[in-house]
């Protein structure tokens, strides 16, 4: 009798929903737990479960993308240290015979280099180079978009900027860049030429400039005449520091020209130099890695010389530059994989008390707006009861 009773008071525990079960620690459990039985499973619930798997995935991955870009920022310094050499990387095609322009380069501590003595020279073709698909005017595509070196990420866009990442700049940055050969000119006459390599120069202010055969600097023989004046040019390149190919600079894939039976023309480019270092991890990591730069901001004049001026404008291409005392880091930066995993928990922990939050609103809604219809429902009936006895 008492083991049946025994029995019996167990199996009347085990159902119990509500009964202490287990040891004094499980008193202290902060997960409780219900038998399937208990459990109803709605279509509310349901709909929003699919819901918030929904927005927890897409959240999920937005902070994967996030992640994985990393975090740029933008920080200006005084330039540590004196450095007194730079380089000037150009690759120019004139639409003029080699023989015909002079190049040079002076700075402002009154150093006078003779870049032709440094620079390639390469008789070549216009008509070689110009494409009007690969090459546009300085400042704007051939679809009059303006330019700003990070690319385009649909027709749409007004300005260029792309999806280009500081990892990218240093990757591409670490390969050597070496310069490509000039076109064979397959029979064509030569009536320009390709100016190509890289100048050491001071780090100082200067001007780089190209102009013709005896004008500018007095020098002895045969001046050029005038009717052989043609300082329409494209730039492939033109930049400062280590010569990085893969770097879109302002004045890369440029053409200027002159207008027709214009001569006489003057072209300045003006220059304001900051040097740059890109860096991907902290710089004081060890796994940091970066690459030394020099960016630049240009503006852009050209006009037309009087002839009668000559001596006081001298027309060519001149390229002026002064450089900035200051520093720019752009690092890109990333959390550790523990700290990414721990927002991903925090994220979908978030989500789910969302999706119990709402889902107890709707659910408390749903009840009172049903408790409503009930009691209205109810209402009219007495009323209906009353009606019918007063009429009987």
């Amino acid at each position: 009798m008492n083991s049946h009773d025994e029995k019996r008071g167990h199996r009347i525990d085990d159902d119990d929903p509500f009964a202490a079960k287990g040891n004094i620690v499980s008193a202290f459990d902060a997960f409780p737990k219900a038998k399937p039985e208990y459990v109803t499973h709605t279509s509310s619930g349901g709909k929003w479960t699919v819901a918030m798997t929904i927005l927890s995935l897409c959240l999920v991955w937005t902070e994967l993308a996030r992640w994985w870009r990393g975090t740029e920022t933008h920080t200006f310094a005084v330039e540590k240290g004196v450095s007194h050499g730079m380089n000037l990387n150009l690759d120019a095609v004139v639409k003029m015979k080699c023989g015909d322009v002079h190049v040079n380069a002076q700075d402002a501590s009154g150093d006078r280099i003779l870049a032709a003595e440094a620079l390639y020279r390469d008789p070549t073709n216009w008509g070689q180079w110009v494409d009007q698909r690969g090459i546009h005017k300085l400042g704007r595509d051939t679809h009059g978009r303006v330019l700003t070196g990070e690319g385009f990420v649909d027709s749409t866009t007004e300005e260029g900027f792309g999806e280009e990442h500081v990892h990218d700049i240093v990757a591409l940055g670490s390969k050597k860049g070496r310069w490509g050969k000039t076109p064979r000119l397959w029979g064509r006459e030569a009536d320009s030429c390709r100016i190509y390599g890289t100048l050491e120069l001071n780090k100082v202010q200067g001007d780089f400039h190209i102009t013709a055969r005896g004008h500018g600097y007095a020098q002895f023989g045969e001046h050029l005449s005038h009717e052989a004046f043609n300082f329409s040019h494209i730039i492939n390149e033109l930049s400062f520091g280590p010569y990085l190919p893969s770097l879109i600079n302002p004045l890369d894939q440029t053409v200027n020209s002159a207008p027709e039976h214009s001569h006489f023309h003057r072209f300045q480019y003006f220059l304001s130099i900051v040097p740059t270092v890109y860096s991907v991890g902290h710089p004081d990591s060890y796994s940091s890695r970066s690459i030394f730069t020099n960016q630049y901001a240009v503006a852009e004049q050209s006009a037309p010389i009087p002839e009668n001026m000559e001596m006081q404008m001298i027309p060519g291409i001149f390229v002026k530059y002064d450089i900035e005392p200051i520093l720019l880091n752009i690092v890109e930066d990333r959390d550790s994989l523990f700290v990414f995993v721990i927002k991903v928990v925090n994220i979908l922990s978030g989500a789910m008390v969302a999706g119990n939050w709402g889902f107890r609103l709707s659910d408390w809604i749903k009840e009172v707006m049903g408790r409503r219809r009930r009691n209205a429902g109810q209402s009219q009936g007495m009323l209906g009861a009353k009606g019918g006895d007063d009429e009987e």
